[in-house]
């Protein structure tokens, strides 16, 4: 518990949009709520531009609160703090006279499906300048803490456009390097392609007229066999037809023993001549 009391403070400043007895007073139906959140306590500062109010609520007030809504202290002031900090468009402000100087800052909200609506009654600041002036120092801070965050924010714009123009054009860099090389590899390509079908129209022709040439001796073999067969077959009926006996020659088996001496002779001797 003790921990928690002696954590650092928050702070808020917020400009909400109230409505007044007479809009044409001062700050216009404007107002800006300066707020420091501790752990079971807040304090506000409020100023209308003219004018400023200051509340303090104590541990004990704000746990009465808690309890009368039924609610923890850290809930109570989570809440306070939510419509506080920040102009909920839900919530329906006011900023009217309390008497003797006081100002009631009231905010609306709904729970459960009620509408609701919280009052803190502000006392004026017994330092009005000084309170105005703490106000426009934190909106002076704070708006200085978020033009630094812009100017950074924009510079990490600035670097990450730059990174991812230099990636686009290293991107379209690449592509185009990528349509080059293969253009260049598909040229290539078809020029082996085409080589190599060049080559093989060759190899065919000289294949076709290799069996060709290989055809024609063949062919002449043939012929000469069948010339060489021819011949052959016309020799042996010469010779079949010199050996037959002739119708002459049957009538002499009856002759004399002389005369077959004589013809055998005569046989002999044709024979030896055809040697």
């Amino acid at each position: 518990m003790a921990t928690s009391t002696t954590a650092a403070p928050r702070h808020s400043c917020a400009k909400l949009s109230v409505a007044v007895e007479d809009p044409k007073a001062a700050g216009g139906g404007a107002v800006f709520v300066k707020a420091t959140w501790h752990p079971t306590r807040f304090s506000l500062a409020v100023t209308d531009g003219a004018g400023a109010w200051a509340a303090e609520a104590s541990d004990a007030e704000v746990r009465l609160r808690a309890e009368q809504w039924d609610q923890p202290v850290a809930d109570y002031l989570a809440l306070a703090e939510r419509y506080l900090a920040f102009q909920q468009p839900s919530s329906t402000y006011s900023f009217h006279d309390a008497g003797n100087g006081n100002r009631r800052l009231s905010w609306t909200f709904e729970r459960q499906g009620t509408k609701l609506e919280w009052r803190w009654k502000l006392q004026p600041s017994p330092h009005t300048q000084q309170t105005v002036a703490e106000i426009l120092d934190f909106l002076m801070d704070a708006n200085i803490r978020l033009s630094e965050e812009v100017v950074r924010k924009t510079q990490s714009f600035d670097r990450l456009k730059q990174e991812s123009e230099k990636c686009l054009q290293q991107s379209e860099r690449f592509n185009n390097e990528k349509a080059e090389f293969e253009q260049a590899t598909f040229s290539k390509f078809v020029a082996v392609l085409n080589s190599k079908k060049a080559k093989l129209r060759q190899l065919k022709n000289k294949l076709t007229e290799l069996e060709s040439a290989d055809k024609a001796p063949k062919e002449e073999d043939e012929t000469s066999t069948d010339r060489t067969e021819l011949f052959e077959e016309e020799s042996d009926k010469d010779a079949s037809a010199n050996d037959e006996p002739s119708e002459t020659g049957r009538g002499d088996l009856h002759s004399s023993p002389e005369k077959i001496a004589a013809t055998s002779k005569g046989g002999r001797g044709r024979k030896r001549t055809r040697k």
